[in-house]
């Protein structure tokens, strides 16, 4: 595993605050969390089954049409 470099941003008594990582890292960070997001979205149980014709024809004429 890569060292994340990191710099703290700290208040007069030295507490830490925040801290700042480099845009790469935080690039790296953030594609890993959206991938693991969408891993979970897609092995999430869902309860929708297809329809079949009938029934989505049916579905179909329920729905608001544009003018």
């Amino acid at each position: 595993m890569e060292e994340v470099k990191r710099t703290y941003i700290v208040d007069e008594q030295n507490r830490k605050l925040a801290v700042q990582i480099d845009i790469d890292t935080f690039n790296k960070i953030e594609e890993i969390l959206e991938n693991y997001a969408l891993v979970q979205l897609m092995e999430e149980p869902t309860s929708d089954e297809a329809l079949g014709i009938d029934e989505a024809m049916a579905y179909y004429q329920t729905l608001e049409k544009a003018d």
